[in-house]
């Protein structure tokens, strides 16, 4: 009798320490909002010369993550599996110039749209490529995953280029466009021309675009509570001007969609 119940005992302590471990676990961690990002992917998300992660992206979910009490975690993501991360509750949001499609309303919940875009072709400057169907029999480049893959796919196009080469960030495109081992770059309006800006002269972007878009901010499905405190917070950022001045410093003007 003795011995059971000192095994009893130890039980009930291990059952003890184990639920106070849990219930520690989650009082540090209900006070973050951890954001998935894509760390190349300027100016909305990206590392800078000293490797701090700024952008667009991340001084807006900052002041979100502040009106809600929260402190805001950046994770940089494979941008592939951005939806299972955050099925799986590594990631509380996609956050990072993550265009809202149909497809992807399956299978996560949207905030209302706050950045226009649209896919664009970027080329080297003196490329002879004018137009969409000037892609025919040429190598472009584009992210893995991506809705530049998407309107890529969408496009009759498609089946006449020649090789369509997969990056897992557009920076990596780019430098592949530089050396010549590609011929254009499907990539996000917004990403473009900031490239372009930071070296004149040696890329141009396409008059002609394959696609319109919103981009929106993912949630996991199931978790309204989540959606609503954030829209709400987005809404008063909008409403008493921070949001435009959060554009503003990063493209000069006030992009944000009300």
């Amino acid at each position: 009798m003795k011995k059971t119940g000192l095994i009893s005992l130890i039980v009930m302590a291990m059952f003890v320490a184990l639920a106070g471990c849990g219930t520690s676990g989650a009082g540090k961690n209900e006070n973050k909002l951890v954001i998935g990002i894509d760390d190349q992917f300027a100016p909305l998300g990206f590392r800078d010369k000293d490797n701090n992660i700024v952008g667009f992206d991340i001084d807006y979910a900052r002041a979100a993550a502040e009106k809600m009490g929260k402190e805001a975690v950046f994770q940089p993501i494979d941008w592939k599996a951005k939806e299972s991360e955050l099925k799986s509750g590594r990631i509380d949001l996609i956050w990072n110039g993550y265009t809202i499609t149909d497809e992807r309303k399956e299978m996560v919940l949207f905030t209302k749209p706050y950045l226009e875009n649209s896919q664009v072709i970027v080329t080297l400057a003196d490329s002879e490529i004018a137009g969409v169907n000037d892609l025919a029999g040429k190598v472009v480049g584009l992210q893995a995953q991506s809705s530049a893959a998407d309107a890529l796919d969408a496009n009759p196009i498609k089946d006449k280029i020649k090789t369509v080469s997969e990056f897992s960030d557009n920076v990596l495109a780019l430098s592949d466009l530089k050396t010549k081992r590609l011929d254009a770059v499907i990539i996000d309006e917004v990403v473009a021309r900031y490239y372009l800006s930071q070296e004149e002269g040696t890329f141009k972007i396409l008059e002609e675009s394959l696609a319109p878009e919103l981009y929106g901010i993912g949630v996991k499905q199931g978790n309204e509570e989540l959606l609503n405190k954030l829209q709400q917070a987005l809404d008063e950022l909008n409403s008493n001007g921070t949001a435009a001045e959060i554009s503003k410093k990063w493209f000069g003007e006030d992009k944000v969609l009300k």
